[in-house]
């Protein structure tokens, strides 16, 4: 098999998720709610080599698109990823995932006492993004908790 190099089955309608951090496209797919048996064709290729990043993961999902809450999600996971819609097998759009500077209703304070963990409160979690070079750190909004990218799966609603 020296030379020959496996590919990975185009899409005919669909979303390629390109540029995911290496060893995060299964954070990526729990945070969408991917599972066996929900989904039609899902492809994933981890450890994919780079000239960007060094490696990469990608995660191709046949008839689905993402909602802006989604892309937030993996915005979180994977700052630098990129969101291919696909059409009859071409790209139609690309675009690089964006997280807001205010993130609302997806993280989860881990302060048991923060008032937006109350259920008798009718407010959603709110967080800042704070940049670290490279890395995230999300504060909340309302009690000042910090939650670092070594905790954020464990966080996310």
């Amino acid at each position: 098999m020296e030379g020959k190099k496996l590919k990975i089955t185009p899409i005919k309608n669909g979303i390629v998720i390109d540029h995911i951090k290496a060893g995060q496209v299964l954070n990526v797919c729990k945070i969408l709610g991917i599972s066996p048996g929900t989904e039609k064709v899902i492809s994933i290729a981890m450890n994919v080599e780079s000239k960007k990043m060094g490696k990469k993961d990608i995660l191709k999902i046949e008839g689905r698109q993402l909602e802006t809450s989604e892309i937030h999600r993996v915005a979180i996971i994977s700052p630098n990823a990129t969101i291919n819609r696909i059409e009859d097998f071409v790209v139609v759009q690309k675009e690089k995932v964006h997280l807001p500077s205010l993130i609302e209703g997806i993280i989860k304070c881990s302060k048991e006492s923060c008032i937006s963990n109350d259920p008798g409160e009718p407010i959603r979690s709110k967080f800042i993004r704070q940049e670290n070079g490279d890395d995230f750190t999300f504060q909340c909004y309302y009690c000042g908790q910090k939650i670092g990218s070594e905790k954020i799966m464990e966080s996310i609603i």
